[in-house]
């Protein structure tokens, strides 16, 4: 019998100690008596390659009976094996983890997500755990059965509002159509330097900048992109807009009102210092931590009933914070711009 085969002979536990280690305990099987320990690491564990095994070892991570191990190390079996992995992040990237989730809506096909601002929607550089995937995974498990744990569309790391989630293939399918076709709607509150007359439309290719490679800009080699824009308050200093996508770009509200003059409030990326405006509000205005951006209004036909379906998320507490005190300074100083 192989030591593949006699896998049941011993126990394997994995317990979360950090992010990014796990704990792997394991008692040798008799088949690999005489063997050295790194030989019969890698037999026994080959989702891990013998460089790393051996690396773990070099690194106290291994012990055989409580005592530090090394790789010549012959086992005869019954050994108590204690291994600190060290994994990758990538590697724990889809690990369900209890995250709290502000469901709005939910039933056999779909779920609807109220993102707060400051959480990550799928893991990437910089953030392999604590986002909106892991938290998916944990309240649904049968989403690890689904590309992308259901995911069908983003918001950026630090916009909040609604997004909805296919529970099935046939959900996905259905709102991936949706927005290719662009019958699914998406409205937005930005809040935005400057005050902006009228209603308007920005349709204008968006690509990548040339230079800046974190930054998305107006480009005639860009993808199409299409804002249309409503004019829903004026503040001291800022306009609070109501932004419809027919597209969906990276950064696409962000870039636009950027590429017109009126960069969102907050926005680390395409802001700029307010203009005319009294000290006093343009330190309220820059100090705002995050771009003033939230997914308002969300409506789709649903994948399984074909009847369309709508939510609205109210503006959060932050943005609502802000604009109490751009309405009260506005309320105190008349000829304020």
């Amino acid at each position: 019998m192989t030591a593949k085969n006699e896998l049941s002979y011993y126990s394997a536990k994995f317990s979360r100690s950090r992010p990014t280690e796990n704990i792997i305990e394991l008692i040798i099987p008799q088949s690999c008596a005489g063997l050295r320990l790194d030989q019969t690491l890698a037999q026994l564990l080959p989702d891990h390659s013998r460089n790393r095994l051996q690396a773990w070892i070099l690194e106290k991570r291994v012990t055989i009976d409580n005592l530090n191990a090394n790789s010549k190390n012959k086992v005869w079996g019954g050994e108590k094996i204690k291994i600190k992995s060290l994994l990758h992040p990538t590697e724990t990237a889809h690990a369900a983890e209890a995250i709290k989730l502000d469901i709005v809506y939910e039933d056999q096909s779909i779920i609807v997500i109220n993102k707060p601002a400051g959480m990550v929607v799928h893991p990437g550089n910089g953030n392999w755990q604590g986002t909106m995937l892991n938290g998916l995974l944990h309240h649904a498990a049968q989403l690890d059965k689904i590309p992308r744990a259901g995911i069908v569309h983003r918001l950026d790391k630090n916009t909040s509002g609604l997004l909805v989630i296919a529970k099935t293939l046939e959900a996905q399918t259905s709102l991936v159509r949706q927005l290719q076709n662009r019958t699914m709607k998406r409205d937005y509150f930005a809040l935005v330097l400057g005050h902006i007359p009228l209603n308007g439309q920005i349709n204008a290719p968006i690509g990548r900048h040339p230079i800046q490679r974190v930054k998305m800009t107006v480009t005639k080699n860009g993808k199409e992109a299409c804002t249309h824009y409503l004019v829903k308050e004026r503040l001291c200093g800022c306009t609070l807009l109501q932004c419809s996508l027919e597209t969906g770009r990276t950064h696409q509200i962000r870039v636009h009102m950027h590429s017109i003059g009126h960069p969102l409030v907050g926005d680390p990326i395409y802001n700029k210092k307010p203009r005319k405006v009294a000290q006093e509000i343009g330190q309220l205005i820059m100090s705002f931590p995050r771009q003033a951006l939230h997914a308002q209004r969300l409506e789709l036909i649903h994948p399984k009933t074909g009847k369309p379906i709508m939510w609205e998320a109210e503006l959060p507490e932050d943005i609502g914070k802000l604009m109490l005190k751009l309405r009260h300074y506005h309320d105190n100083h008349p000829t304020s711009k």
